[in-house]
């Protein structure tokens, strides 16, 4: 079976999703998870807080999140923070 990304549903919400296939794992938009957890109306905003009090904190699973361009609600190729289920 061909793996893809495409857009996993949470709670109703959509998560915008990746495979990677060289570590054979799904990555996740972390916004898109933070704006179904948080209920934030500014997900982004509160990733970018979040994400700077991490660092400074010295927390290392900001270290595993890396930048990937994912399909944005504008139809755009847009880097967004993405992470796996770890």
């Amino acid at each position: 079976m061909k793996k893809e990304n495409k857009l996993q549903l949470f709670e109703e919400q959509s998560v915008r999703t990746h495979w990677d296939e060289e570590n054979e794992k799904w990555l996740f938009s972390i916004v898109d998870v933070v704006a179904i957890l948080s209920e934030s109306i500014d997900p982004q905003a509160y990733w970018r807080k979040l994400k700077q009090r991490l660092k400074t904190e010295g927390n290392e699973t900001v270290t595993n999140c890396h930048g990937l361009k994912m399909l944005a609600k504008d139809w755009k190729m847009r880097l967004t923070d993405v992470a796996d289920t770890e």
